[in-house]
């Protein structure tokens, strides 16, 4: 086997014979920044004893023994599991329980919520928002699933008239990002919304194939891309429920 170290530090030491470098972070270290975790928010979950062994760890495979951070009994799972599952038996059972059940599908604002917004996503919700009428008290939908440990998914835009989410991706500047474990994300993330009612219309841009029934590729967000959005939105819930929150054509810019 081949030692590799990464671009965030992790794996084997640099400097000795052998070893590989690679120029992107670790697979942990990319997990981690699509559940916008840290790894000392990881090291303060797993129990003390694996503290020292997780801290250079890149496998998102790899499987120790962890604190419920609600006070449950100490249980294994693989680091992947903690960051997309719900945790130990205790609280797994409390994501299916009936109260939980019936905030499904509930668009609502999460003060807490950590996002990065692009100038791009940005652009998207002002152009779309000169078509129809945006809620801006909203930024999380309650699932029925766990999302990345949450019962909740932030999409980047999200219309509850409609019970429709618009998501813009693109590579981004390495090339990488909407790929492979993030791909397979965003696809856990669609499903997720379908099982509580929603549908997701994804623009991909440069270059990013489609994912999904209402993909929209394009080079990059336009207006005439956004209109599209539109279109499929009257496509998905029929001219009437999108009539009912249309602000109007804006001139083209």
């Amino acid at each position: 086997m081949v030692a590799v170290n990464f671009r965030c530090g992790h794996g084997a030491d640099a400097d000795d014979p052998g070893v590989v470098a690679l120029r992107r972070p670790c697979p942990l270290c990319m997990l981690l920044d699509e559940t916008h975790r840290t790894r000392a928010e990881l090291l303060r979950r797993v129990a003390p004893p694996h503290r020292t062994a997780l801290a250079r760890e890149t496998r998102v495979g790899a499987a120790y023994e962890w604190q419920c951070p609600r006070g449950h009994d100490r249980y294994a799972a693989t680091v992947r599991e903690v960051l997309t599952g719900t945790g130990c038996a205790k609280c797994r059972q409390s994501a299916i329980a009936p109260a939980a059940l019936r905030e499904a599908g509930v668009p609502f604002m999460n003060p807490s919520l950590r996002t990065r917004t692009s100038q791009t996503e940005q652009r998207l919700k002002t152009l779309l928002g000169e078509r129809i009428r945006l809620n801006h008290r909203v930024n999380a939908i309650h699932i029925s699933r766990t999302f990345y440990g949450r019962r909740e998914v932030w999409p980047d835009v999200i219309v509850p008239q409609l019970r429709i989410a618009v998501e813009y991706d693109d590579p981004g500047r390495s090339r990488r990002a909407h790929l492979g474990l993030k791909e397979a994300s965003d696809l856990d993330k669609d499903d997720a919304l379908r099982d509580v009612g929603w549908e997701v219309i994804r623009i991909r841009a440069g270059g990013l194939e489609p994912v999904g029934p209402h993909s929209i590729v394009c080079r990059q967000l336009t207006p005439a891309v956004v209109d599209e959005v539109v279109e499929r939105m009257r496509r998905i819930r029929g001219d009437a429920a999108v009539d009912a929150i249309a602000l109007g054509h804006p001139a083209a810019s």
